[in-house]
Formats: structure tokens, C-alpha cells, sequence
């Protein structure tokens, strides 16, 4: 494994060389789906006579998905008795409104298409349940292209587990240890180093509260697309 970086030009050779695929988290990684989630929760605030949560507060958990979300518009948690019907009303919310404001992050798709053109397969692995993941990764134009689709429901077990990184990988026909697992928590950097997968923590994106990503021990960590860019030997244009 190789030190953790702030910013790296690129891959050693040998890492690059036995690179065969790149897996991605969803949200916060690839997609800045933010906006559509915290409209998902501000309409249940809305219905019940609350004031809309900015989406600042709430950008920060929209990788911890329906948990992170109602825990910050409401503070409630899975141990709650109310929070399986509000997760219900909140994925069905979100359903409704899949793709109105997500959008890739800028120089996603000329890195996928980079890695495509040498060869390297890609895939993604998130904890975004299938109904919602599948037809999001569609809309966004990616499905076609991905190697896989890991959604949250997948496996028995959602990150950190390593089980859907591992499925990610059979379907890929590739060794675990011969991918690189991309995302923006902490959970997607234990759960590639529990496989093996060297792990690049995204800090453009949501990053909830669990430190920083300097702090998770991840491989590499980038600040910005140009910089994924350039640490799988994509040249930005």
C-alpha cells in the first residue's frame, strides 16, 4: 500500500499496471445527488408544518442516505419507533423525484470514459438500494457502461461489510486485490481495505462526520476529480 496524500500525480506504475477495475461509491463520489435527497426530507418537514432544513446542513449527510438524512432533519435514528414509516415516506418521497437536480461532478464521465478506453473496467458499489440505484445510474447515463451495480439490498449486508465489494468483484471476473474502491465515507474505506482493494477517499464530497478523510487510512485521498483524474493517468482537458 502506499502512503495517504493530499494530491498524487498518479498511480505507481506497478499499482497501474495491475489495476483491471476501478469501483465507485454513488453518492458524494460519482453523482452530487444532495439536492434530491434533502428535497426528499424537506417535503416531510413541509408536510408537517416545518420549516425546509438548508441544504448545507444536510449535504454533509447524504451519503449516510435515509439514516443521515432523518437524522438530520429530525433527529431521529434507527432505533426510533417512528423512523421505519418516516424511511418509508422518505425513500417513496425520493423515488418520486429521482433525478431532478443530481448531476455528475464535473470530470466524472471523462474519467470513466478514460478508463474505458484503456481497458479498465469500472463498476459501483453503494449503499442506495437497488430500486433506487439502478434506475439513478440509468437516468445519469452510466448503466450501460458499468461493469456492475452493487446497490445496498444487493448482498445481505451493506458497507462497511465487505460482501458487496466482494460480489463486485465476481461479477467483474477479477481478484478483489486487483481493484481500486473509490468513496467519499469512512465505510467505503473500510470496507475496500477489508477486501484488499487499495482505497481512495473522495474529499469532494459529502464525507459525513466521521473525521475527516485524512483521517480514515486510506490509500490516497483526492480533493477533486481533476486530481482522480490524474491519480488513474486520465489526462483532464
Amino acid at each position: 500500500m502506499t502512503d495517504t496524500l493530499s494530491s498524487s500525480p498518479s498511480l505507481p506504475a506497478a499499482a497501474l499496471a495491475t489495476c483491471r477495475a476501478v469501483l465507485f461509491d454513488l453518492d458524494g463520489t460519482i453523482a452530487d445527488t444532495a439536492p434530491d435527497l434533502a428535497a426528499a426530507v424537506n417535503k416531510m418537514r413541509r408536510v408537517r408544518g416545518l420549516p425546509e432544513v438548508p441544504l448545507q446542513r444536510l449535504r454533509p449527510l447524504a451519503s449516510a442516505g435515509a439514516r443521515g438524512l432523518l437524522g438530520g432533519a429530525f433527529g431521529i435514528g434507527p432505533h426510533d419507533p417512528d423512523f421505519s414509516a418516516m424511511r418509508e415516506e422518505f425513500l417513496a418521497n425520493y423515488e418520486a423525484d429521482l433525478c431532478i437536480d443530481t448531476t455528475l461532478f464535473d470530470g466524472i464521465r471523462p474519467l470513466l470514459d478514460g478508463l474505458s478506453a484503456r481497458g479498465i473496467q469500472w463498476g459501483i458499489v453503494t449503499n442506495k438500494i437497488e430500486r433506487l440505484a439502478l434506475p439513478l445510474v440509468a437516468r445519469l447515463g452510466l448503466g450501460a457502461a458499468a461493469g456492475c451495480v452493487i446497490g445496498g439490498d444487493t448482498t445481505p449486508y451493506p458497507k462497511p461489510h465487505p460482501a458487496p465489494l466482494l460480489l463486485a468483484a465476481q461479477r467483474l471476473g477479477i481478484a478483489p486485490t486487483s481493484a481500486v474502491y473509490v468513496g467519499d465515507d469512512l465505510r467505503d474505506i473500510e470496507a475496500g481495505t477489508a477486501v484488499g482493494m487499495m482505497t481512495v477517499a473522495a474529499a469532494y464530497g459529502y464525507c459525513g462526520n466521521e473525521g475527516t478523510p485524512f483521517d480514515w487510512a486510506a490509500d490516497h485521498v483526492v480533493e477533486t476529480t481533476t486530481e482522480l483524474q490524474r491519480l488513474f493517468g486520465v489526462v483532464a482537458e
